[in-house]
């Protein structure tokens, strides 16, 4: 489920990063996802590594990167 569009106006985007073991973990990531603009909605998941973004539009990845990057975890790229 990578970039695709759930509601007009909306964008749907799984990530993967390593590094998360717990709920702070899920916590920080979303966190800093979050601060993103355009960024509706995040959901982590460590046991997974999988973080769900819905964004107005498609983000750049450079963009989430330096937001995992800033929480403390590894960004792999889009799952």
């Amino acid at each position: 489920m990578t970039a695709q569009t759930d509601t007009p106006g909306s964008v749907t985007t799984v990530y993967k990063v390593n590094g998360m073991s717990c709920g702070h973990c899920e916590g920080s990531v979303s966190g800093e996802i979050s601060g993103i603009a355009g960024v509706s909605s995040v959901t982590a998941v460590a046991a997974t590594g999988e973080v769900t973004v819905v964004s107005a539009a498609p983000l750049d990845e450079e963009a989430v990167r330096a937001a995992v990057d800033e929480a403390g975890f590894e960004f792999v790229g889009k799952a």
